[in-house]
């Protein structure tokens, strides 16, 4: 069986394992895919989340993707990554950076198989501000500091945006120039970004030019976000693939799983490890065998480059209306839809900085 139709099929643990530990936020940036803010009454608790660690453990999986809100609100988030690391599960967490102070940047660096990235959404206040709220550009700034200054190589996370594509040079400057490496990912119509799309998805020319620079600039790490874009030519790294319910799975701050951090919908709910255990669900839930054993049908298998793209991602074309089977909503080779202009008026309005509301 060759490595695709391995992944395709699924594997015995997740590849790409996200725990969204808190809804607790205390930024509301206006793309949020999981409209995060408060802290939900009934997350998981120390003892579950616990527990739920022991069971990744028992099942090998090598590494969680901690996020939110914003995992730092989350008053025993240390607790849980330490219990993590003491059964051989690597960290990967992604924080605003406004709660990352100085101890716990000493703690990032001195603690082993722990990886941190940092959200930026722009290279200037003016364009990340914009999203993600007045004042965050010089927190992340901040954090990229503290962590530099502990002789850590931290990530920053950049969602691309139509606003702030011309700045990628001037952001990975910005973070290889700090001892960082550059993470960019795709805008998805999830959650809160679902009202800002059309204001901030890439255009066509854009998206063209995005994948030249992503070419050319191998060091930056994209988290198979873009294996759309694989259709252009030689395809991008990674699996360009989709991998949601084969390798990539999302626990929420409740213990529902989904079959991708970026579907948070019911229809891509396929059970809660209070009900029944995480391992259960991941071998034996209907949605995930559908999942598994589907194939994008459609104008897609008729394509030369369905070979390099797959049909592109699921969540896009679920939020935007279209079936599992149509093409990618930024399909390079369907018609633009939607405005153009870099200059559409955001729908929505990052909300200040505030406290967190904790337990």
């Amino acid at each position: 069986m060759s490595s695709y139709e391995t992944l395709h099929h699924g594997l015995s643990a997740p590849i790409c394992l996200t725990w969204e530990v808190t809804y607790a936020c205390n930024l509301a940036c206006v793309h949020c895919l999981s409209s995060s803010g408060k802290r939900a009454p009934d997350e998981l608790t120390t003892a579950e989340a616990r527990a739920l660690i022991d069971e990744w453990a028992a099942m090998q999986v090598f590494y969680i993707n901690v996020g939110g809100g914003e995992p730092l609100a989350r008053p025993d988030f240390f607790e849980l990554m330490e219990h993590a690391l003491e059964r051989r599960i690597g960290v990967k967490f992604s924080t605003n950076g406004t709660l990352l102070d100085r101890a716990a940047a000493r703690w990032i660096a001195s603690t082993d198989y722990v990886d941190v990235q940092i959200s930026l959404d722009g290279a200037s206040p003016e364009v990340n501000d914009a999203i993600r709220g007045r004042g965050t550009f010089q927190h992340a700034r901040r954090a990229m500091e503290l962590l530099a200054g502990e002789g850590f190589r931290f990530k920053v996370n950049h969602v691309v945006t139509r606003r702030s594509f011309d700045q990628l040079d001037a952001l990975y400057e910005l973070v290889t120039g700090m001892g960082g490496q550059l993470r960019v990912t795709r805008l998805r119509p999830s959650g809160r970004g679902a009202a800002v799309w059309h204001a901030l998805k890439l255009t066509q020319e854009q998206n063209r030019r995005l994948y030249a620079w992503l070419r050319t600039h191998p060091d930056v790490l994209t988290g198979d976000s873009f294996f759309h874009l694989s259709a252009l030519g030689a395809p991008l790294d990674g699996l360009n693939l989709c991998g949601a319910g084969r390798i990539v799975c999302c626990v929420d701050p409740r213990g529902d799983v989904y079959a991708c951090p970026f579907v948070l919908a019911p229809e891509f709910r396929a059970g809660n490890v209070r009900e029944r255990s995480f391992a259960s669900i991941w071998r034996d839930s209907p949605l995930f065998r559908r999942l598994r054993a589907r194939e994008v049908e459609g104008r897609c298998r008729s394509c030369g480059a369905y070979g390099r793209c797959h049909g592109g991602c699921m969540a896009a074309k679920h939020f935007t209306g279209a079936s599992l089977d149509d093409p990618d909503p930024e399909c390079v080779f369907e018609p633009e839809t939607g405005p153009t202009s870099t200059l559409i008026p955001l729908p929505l309005t990052p909300r200040p900085l505030r406290p967190v509301p904790l337990r």
